[in-house]
């Protein structure tokens, strides 16, 4: 059960004890040799900041930089590329008609730009549907992967449902990167999907001289689909060190730190946001047990944090969104202000900390982190 810190009730923010007891199966071993395989791939960049090691009071800080992921600015590929190629497989399994089929989603961007260029590349359809708040230039690059755009004068939750009756015909896919109860087989390919970054991060640490792994590791969230891909990679190590986990969500769509505090999922009435990848609304049903068991601590930030934070890590040579920068800017809300010292105990922070950032998106993303800089 979560606890919320009452006596921090100005800080959106709740810590759960004994998160990094609790234990889950690995995610299949095959993802990472299917992306190596992809002709774009490679692994993304992952940059120390001495810097911000400094002003985190911690020993070493790195954020992995997702800023160019198999081409595109965001991490979302990687769950769409296994997604889509599972989902072709199980099809021809069952004997279906191989014709092309019409992949259909919701995004709040990324999601939906991946999934496109996924259909265009195998020579499938997409239809993605758009809720209200995406900036056109994002709603532009989807339409330039060559996919039918529908966009919906509503939150994103309406547009998950509108997406879920279109794809309610023949020759056509929900690919969502949500699961509900009933829809939860291709939302959990997207997450195996996204296992790929943190086997990279293992990777780029131990040549860094961090064989163990991180002390923590801070991950921008919207429905949790990548917060319970990390949980799961953290949490099926034998590991007597475990990493501490923080999620990241903005003030105007802090699904998950209101379920957390509340100890069962909820939905919110979300709000307007820049960190617009993020702006959902409803946590995805097979990311909440983990996300409850697995995590340590959640915690929720302003757009002008993680504004700030984008900026700050431009100057540093990362290239970041909103969403992106959010992973910087809920650890520095954390570790500052009034009970920063409960906070950072409660993380089971150190000067000598090892602390990796999932910078999520690039700038190329999401067109409303130029304003203002």
């Amino acid at each position: 059960m979560s606890e919320n810190a009452s006596s921090l009730h100005f800080l959106p923010w709740s810590v759960r004890p004994g998160a990094r007891t609790w234990r889950c199966d690995p995610a299949p071993a095959e993802v990472r040799a299917f992306h190596a395989a992809l002709p774009d791939y490679s692994p993304t960049r992952l940059t120390e900041l001495p810097s911000l090691a400094a002003e985190l009071g911690v020993g070493r800080v790195f954020v992995k930089d997702e800023s160019c992921r198999l081409g595109l600015p965001a991490f979302k590929a990687l769950g769409t590329s296994w997604a889509v190629h599972r989902t072709l497989v199980e099809r021809a399994a069952n004997g279906v008609e191989q014709g092309p089929v019409t992949l259909v989603t919701a995004t709040d961007g990324n999601h939906g730009r991946a999934l496109a260029r996924m259909a265009r590349r195998l020579g499938q359809n997409a239809h993605v549907f758009v809720p209200q708040g995406v900036h056109p230039q994002a709603v532009a690059a989807i339409v330039a992967e060559q996919a039918k755009v529908t966009e919906v004068p509503g939150p994103y939750d309406e547009a998950v449902r509108l997406a879920a009756e279109a794809a309610a015909v023949p020759d056509a896919v929900l690919v969502q990167d949500t699961a509900w109860p009933g829809y939860e087989q291709i939302p959990g390919w997207i997450v195996e999907g996204y296992s790929t970054l943190c086997a990279e991060i293992d990777e780029q640490l131990a040549g860094e001289g961090v064989a163990e792994g991180p002390d923590l590791v801070s991950v921008p969230v919207g429905v949790g689909s990548l917060a319970q891909a990390v949980v799961t990679h953290y949490r099926s190590r034998p590991s007597e060190r475990a990493a501490a986990l923080l999620s990241v969500e903005p003030e105007a769509a802090a699904c998950v730190l209101e379920s957390l505090t509340r100890g069962e999922p909820v939905s919110v009435t979300t709000g307007d946001t820049t960190m617009a990848g993020l702006n959902c609304g409803t946590p995805s049903s097979i990311a909440w047990p983990y996300l409850r068991a697995g995590l340590d601590a959640a915690v929720a930030v302003a757009d002008s944090d993680s504004a700030r934070a984008a900026g700050d890590l431009a100057v540093l040579g990362v290239s970041s969104g909103p969403c992106g920068a959010a992973a910087l800017a809920g650890l520095r809300v954390a570790l500052t202000g009034v009970g920063a010292e409960e906070r950072r105990t409660a993380l089971g922070l150190g000067p000598s900390s090892v602390v990796v950032l999932l910078s999520t998106e690039g700038p190329a993303a999401n067109p409303h982190s130029t304003i203002g800089h």
